[in-house]
């Protein structure tokens, strides 16, 4: 990324922070994480010492953020052309 990048949405650590990284990139959207070095080297996540901001770029800033509000308000909605199957189940044979 080559691009201005501005936080999209700040996490409150490292697998919060991936949770959403996978959530936007599923859409597309490309991510880079800025965040404490405390989080890496003890784990720490209080008070905002944990803090990892997501950041992306100029052009998905929008989108970025429409897509987390969704998903914060509950409205977020899996389109109709989405497989969606649970990984522990077995594959469905009537097919």
């Amino acid at each position: 990324m080559t691009e201005h990048l501005q936080c999209a949405f700040v996490a409150s650590g490292q697998m919060h922070a991936e949770q959403v990284r996978a959530f936007l990139g599923a859409d597309g959207i490309a991510t880079v994480i800025r965040g404490e070095s405390l989080r890496q080297t003890h784990g720490l996540t209080l008070d905002g010492l944990g803090a990892v901001e997501i950041l992306v770029a100029d052009a998905d800033i929008e989108r970025a953020r429409s897509l987390l509000d969704e998903a914060e308000a509950g409205r977020f909605e899996l389109g109709s052309d989405v497989d969606v199957q649970d990984q522990d189940s077995p594959p469905d044979s009537t097919q």
